[in-house]
């Protein structure tokens, strides 16, 4: 573990550029950003970093770590980032149909004995109505070892609401977790993160203990410019909920992972679920799995916020912009670095927005899909069908309303992929002859002309048809 030098450093500086990556501009307003945050905050150091397009465009630093200035490889307790991989770990289990996310948790780790109802997605969800807290004491100031079993994590009375019905957040229930992945896995909770996440992604500056060069942790004092050192506890069963150390630089790898997945940890698929609302939000935010969700300046970020005695932390990512944002800091509560991470991110963003990727027409045309294509009508209400790069069909309002895009199944129907109809099943119905009759959406029934007579319309039409007002 390294101290602080008493003397500090006040200088800021950019620990690392990426040639063609940000503007000269962003960068300054960048340092600047994280400048004002630890002058003002009062931290004896805050590092940060930007990663777009699955590369790191800018890392900064100010302030002092044994009397320099820090850079992307000195490692920072994050705290509740840990829950991120600790849920990466447990929907592995589930892709390799090794449990199930609906079931209870019960049956992966009977001494848990949390009941029937709670199940592992509601864990990760924060919905198992579990206790926020273990048991006194304070479980971050105080050693593993006061808890050394589930029974004295979760104690006597584990519940605060009913299972399933609410968003609460629970430390204990990532303890269980954790617990869950070594029982699944026959192995520890760290031994699974080190092989299954950390190598694989190339994490080396990331474990459950520091290795030097690493932050001290301090608190600083309420009324006066004085510091005092906060004891480093390792946590036991609790690890899961926010044990790691890492650094801005494995942490922009990892916040790249959450964006674009990678096959040898979970894959797209897989790192979507993970940034899916899952539990209630309050417009502004939300939970998905192990993943924190936020919305601002008319953005979706998703990513997680730490914060342990000495440290705090903050991770986001945008996927509309490809960004990524990182930021550590070393004191107690002392810098808000979710916030600090989200003006980064919205500042690059905002400064440099991402350019679309170029249009490309289809290799070749399907004439059958291309038939499929134009105006259709739900009811009198009509919506366009279009044919995508890429062999997707994407129905969409003309006037305004809901649409999503739609890939092939096997079964020769289509499968919602996003919004309103996000696995939904569109299928394509004909007649005897092969000719297209309509679409059945769910059973929402488009036709090429609105309410036609004789035609598909469930329930019918009226057999005057279209007339104007009556006298």
């Amino acid at each position: 573990m390294t101290s602080i030098d008493e003397a500090g450093e006040a200088s800021g500086v950019e620990t690392g550029t990426v040639p063609g990556g940000l503007l000269e501009g962003t960068r300054r307003a960048l340092l600047r950003k994280i400048a004002v945050a630890q002058a003002e905050q009062r931290v004896p150091s805050v590092v940060a970093a930007v990663t777009r397009g699955g590369r790191p465009v800018w890392c900064g630093a100010r302030g002092s770590v044994d009397g320099r200035t820090p850079d992307g490889q000195v490692q920072y307790r994050v705290g509740s980032i840990t829950k991120t991989f600790t849920a990466v770990l447990v929907l592995r289990l589930r892709e390799e149909g090794l449990l199930e996310l609906g079931h209870p948790v019960d049956r992966y780790v009977p001494e848990a004995a949390l009941g029937p109802e709670v199940t592992v997605r509601q864990l990760l969800a924060h919905t198992g109505g579990l206790a926020a807290e273990t048991p006194p004491p304070w479980w971050e100031r105080t050693p593993g070892s006061l808890r050394p079993r589930l029974a004295d994590v979760l104690g006597p009375e584990p519940f605060r609401h009913e299972p399933g019905l609410r968003h609460h957040y629970s430390n204990p229930g990532f303890t269980v977790l954790g617990a869950l992945v070594a029982a699944v896995r026959g192995t520890t909770w760290e031994e699974a993160l080190r092989a299954e996440i950390l190598e694989p992604l190339g994490l080396r500056r990331t474990g459950v203990r520091a290795e030097a060069p690493s932050a001290g942790g301090w608190a600083v004092h309420p009324w006066a410019d004085l510091l005092q050192e906060e004891k480093v506890e390792d946590l036991g069963l609790m690890a899961p909920a926010g044990q790691l150390w890492s650094t801005t630089a494995d942490l922009a790898r990892f916040a790249d992972f959450l964006l674009h997945g990678d096959e040898k940890v979970l894959g797209i698929d897989g790192v979507r679920e993970l940034r899916t609302p899952a539990a209630p939000g309050d417009g502004s935010g939300g939970y998905g799995l192990g993943t924190q969700l936020l919305h601002r300046e008319g953005r979706d970020l998703a990513g997680h916020t730490g914060s342990v005695p000495g440290f705090t932390a903050g991770l986001w990512v945008c996927e509309e912009e490809d960004l990524g944002a990182v930021v550590l800091g070393n004191a107690t509560s002392q810098l808000g670095a979710g916030t600090l991470a989200a003006e980064l991110l919205e500042l690059v963003a905002e400064a440099e927005p991402r350019l679309p990727e170029p249009w490309q027409p289809l290799p070749h045309g399907d004439s059958e899909l291309l038939a499929l294509t134009g105006l259709w009508y739900w009811g009198s209400d009509p919506v366009a069908v279009r044919l995508r790069a890429g062999g997707g069909l994407e129905l969409g309002p003309v006037k305004g309303g809901r649409g999503s895009r739609f890939v092939p199944s096997d079964d020769g129907n289509w499968v919602g992929l996003d919004g309103y109809y996000a696995g939904e099943v569109l299928s394509v119905v004909r007649f005897p002859g092969g000719e297209v009759s309509h679409l059945d959406l769910g059973s929402f029934v488009f036709t090429r002309a609105p309410y036609a007579e004789g035609g598909p319309t469930p329930g019918g039409v009226v057999a005057e048809g279209w007339r104007g007002l009556p006298g």
